[in-house]
């Protein structure tokens, strides 16, 4: 997940599409026995994120790139999740260090990466790949890697899914797929995407000829972004994923989050869902204490961002979003694969999740987390979509960074079972 505008947060959260009708495409063998390896799975952030890189003007990385004090998960830890009942782990994995370092360091990395795999492997998971640039970064961004084809570091991001494809060719081809992009920043029907993610998947073709590739729409992989998008082109690049992020409604599941661009986000807590389970009324009083307890900004900016989160409440208020708001959003995937012959376990749910309440983040109480995630998670099983949680640590994760103990409430929500110790 990343901070890719959150963008018009109710309006597009409550909205629906309606995906054009096109020829089907053929489905491979492999979706058509429903064989695909990926059916429950968690996000193993921040495995291979969270780096050393210096400041503006420098554009490398410490060594080593990655911050030594951030949780990766043990063999044990893998062993758990697997026992859990969960069968895949997504990686994420930040390019910049990959592309900024060449030689010995680049070598080093490469080599770590694929240890991570094998670990995954060893402990009976299968794992998604996925590239994921850091829009937090002052160089190595989306922006500079994936704008376009004539970004100023779209050869080199280029050139690493191809050598990245080729190292993962062959290694347990049936539980390995390559995802070449996160969050893709152009929007949901523009032209440049289906440019970008064609050149990316010729590269991943050109050294891996069987490894299954995850494709995705624009505008951050949201569901309109996948429902814009014209899946005939990519019948040329079998085996083939599809892949969509689920974060609706975000003022549920981005209450309090820093990273958010809208000034709402800061002071937003109590947002209950669903939204039965609580009233305006209390949400915005709750909205009111967090922003008397804030000294970072001005008594105007406040008094900006509560009548604006006033609003936008009263719109998921009168809207009483619940399952049904789910279900009813992830009808418009199911319309979109239906309208194209594509199989249900083809298209993966790839991040899902909410901010949990903690020292950190002022967010949803437990219960409703609970409720939201199990009510996400639930709906996606019974469309027929695997999914990936988000995240397995931090402030969306379902294991503690310290003791690694996983939550009982997100192992419920989730619908698996707690691992004996």
């Amino acid at each position: 997940m990343t901070g890719w505008s959150r963008r018009r947060i109710l309006k597009a959260a409550l909205a629906t599409a309606t995906a054009p009708l096109l020829p089907p495409l053929s489905i491979p063998a492999r979706a058509a026995t429903g064989a695909w390896p990926f059916r429950r799975g968690v996000n193993a952030w921040p495995w291979f994120a969270l780096t050393r890189e210096f400041p503006a003007p420098r554009t490398d990385y410490d060594w080593p790139a990655f911050q030594s004090q951030r949780p990766v998960p043990t063999p044990a830890d893998l062993a758990r999740l697997r026992a859990s009942g969960l069968d895949f782990i997504r990686l994420p994995v930040d390019p910049g260090p990959f592309l900024a370092f060449e030689g010995d360091h680049h070598a080093a990395l490469m080599t770590t990466l694929i240890d991570a795999v094998n670990a995954a492997l060893a402990a009976d998971l299968g794992v998604i790949v996925n590239v994921q640039a850091n829009g937090a970064t002052h160089y190595w961004n989306p922006d500079r890697m994936v704008s376009s084809r004539q970004a100023p570091e779209f050869a080199r991001y280029q050139a690493f899914v191809g050598e990245l494809a080729g190292r993962l060719e062959g290694i347990a081809q049936d539980k390995i797929a390559l995802e070449p992009i996160n969050e893709p920043p152009q929007d949901c029907t523009s032209d440049t995407w289906p440019a970008v993610q064609a050149a990316l998947l010729t590269a991943a073709r050109a050294t891996a000829q069987n490894l299954p590739l995850v494709t995705t729409g624009g505008c951050g992989s949201m569901v309109r972004g996948l429902t814009a998008l014209d899946p005939a082109p990519l019948a040329a690049f079998e085996p083939i994923l599809f892949t969509f992020h689920f974060y609706e409604p975000y003022l549920f599941s981005h209450q309090g989050a820093p990273w958010m661009r809208e000034p709402v986000y800061r002071s937003l807590n109590n947002v209950p869902w669903p939204a039965s389970a609580g009233t305006l009324e209390a949400t915005l009083a709750s909205v009111r204490a967090r922003m008397a307890q804030d000294t970072e900004i001005s008594e105007a900016d406040k008094q900006a961002a509560y009548a604006e989160t006033g609003r936008v409440l009263k719109v998921y208020f009168d809207a009483q979003p619940d399952r049904r708001f789910v279900d009813g959003y992830l009808k418009q995937v199911s319309d979109w694969a239906d309208s194209h012959g594509i199989a249900r376990e083809r298209i993966v749910m790839g991040e899902f999740g909410a901010l949990r309440t903690d020292a950190r983040y002022v967010a949803a109480p437990t219960a409703d987390r609970a409720r939201y995630i199990s009510d996400v998670r639930q709906s996606a099983e019974a469309a027929g979509f695997p999914w990936a949680f988000w995240d397995l640590f931090d402030g969306m994760g379902m294991m503690d960074d310290t003791t690694r103990a996983l939550d009982p409430a997100m192992v419920e929500a989730l619908g698996l079972t707690m691992p004996a110790e």
